[in-house]
């Protein structure tokens, strides 16, 4: 990757990743974007809606792009509240983002989820390939998403990629509506109240992954010899299984007074529990070499101190 476009910059994942990439490939080597301007944007930024037609293609061709990682998208709660909504972002903002590729001849990336499966899939050691049969829109956005990346690949060999994330953990950038976004806040509330009300059950086990592992997964993919790729567009991967008592057992380390109690929210509970409870990234691991680094204790003396030191400067 030499000069790169982000769609969905702005978000949790896009907002982290734009400035890592920075960091390595030079300023002007990375183009965010995204629906609406950040009021002092670094860096180039354009505003891009990816649900019309050919703005990611403009702007890839303006900027001389080679690789465009497409992270604009609507999450599994808000796309649970507005399902017509979310299949024209998940779906029309692909297809777009793929056009531009195909036209273009640029490497690609998408990520797929966990939530690309359903109730019927195993939970436990979830194997790569599988039955996919989601319950929700997102589901199925991302089941779709990933053989529309594989069409696009066979069919007019455009370079595609891809993982299936987990939950990702971050102090950054708020959490953007996903089923997930409990294993953020609660370290949030951790150190500002020493108490969170869960709106997941307790002994409901998702797989999840701290951002910094997730970032760089993506870069190893993105580098791997295309060779090796097997799968391309679905891989399988993770950093841990965990319930909400496993948050509140490796906060109590660092705050012996925190507690979580329980207020369930039936539609983001019926979401998770249609997901695995733990999935294998034999695949991801054997192909490109994914090997996360992060485990629960290490991600939350991390989070701890880096929200700490967040809300204190916020208060300043």
């Amino acid at each position: 990757m030499k000069k790169i476009l982000i769609t969905g910059a702005l978000g949790q994942i896009g907002s982290e990743l734009t400035e890592k990439l920075r960091s390595t490939h030079g300023e002007d080597n990375i183009i965010a974007s995204d629906i609406r301007r950040p009021e002092n944007p670094s860096g180039i930024f354009e505003e891009v809606d990816v649900t019309r037609e050919k703005e990611i293609y403009e702007i890839a061709k303006k900027y001389n792009v080679d690789t465009i990682i497409h992270l604009a998208a609507l999450l599994s709660a808000k796309a649970e509240a507005f399902p017509k909504v979310a299949w024209e972002i998940n779906m029309g903002g692909l297809v777009n983002a793929l056009e531009a590729a195909k036209e273009l001849n640029l490497k690609f990336f998408t990520p797929s989820s966990i939530g690309a499966f359903g109730p019927s899939t195993p939970k436990n050691n979830t194997p790569q390939d599988t039955l996919q049969r989601p319950t929700t829109m997102y589901g199925v956005n991302k089941v779709a998403g990933e053989l529309l990346c594989d069409y696009y690949y066979s069919r007019f060999r455009v370079d595609t990629r891809g993982v299936r994330f987990p939950g990702l953990i971050s102090y950054v950038t708020a959490p953007g509506g996903g089923t997930t976004d409990y294993a953020v806040e609660v370290y949030y509330e951790a150190v500002r109240n020493r108490v969170y009300t869960s709106y997941i059950a307790k002994g409901t086990h998702m797989d999840i992954m701290y951002m910094p592992d997730a970032l760089d997964a993506i870069i190893q993919l993105m580098e791997a010899d295309p060779a090796k790729l097997k799968h391309r567009n679905a891989f399988n991967i993770t950093a841990m299984s965990a319930a909400p008592e496993h948050f509140t057992a490796a906060i109590r380390k660092h705050l012996p007074d925190f507690k979580m109690d329980y207020q369930v929210d039936p539609v983001r509970q019926g979401i998770a529990e249609s997901w695995p409870d733990r999935i294998n990234t034999d695949a991801a691991r054997e192909e490109w070499g994914f090997e996360p680094v992060y485990d629960m204790d290490g991600m939350t003396s991390d989070m701890l101190e880096k929200v700490r030191e967040k809300l204190k400067k916020n208060s300043a």
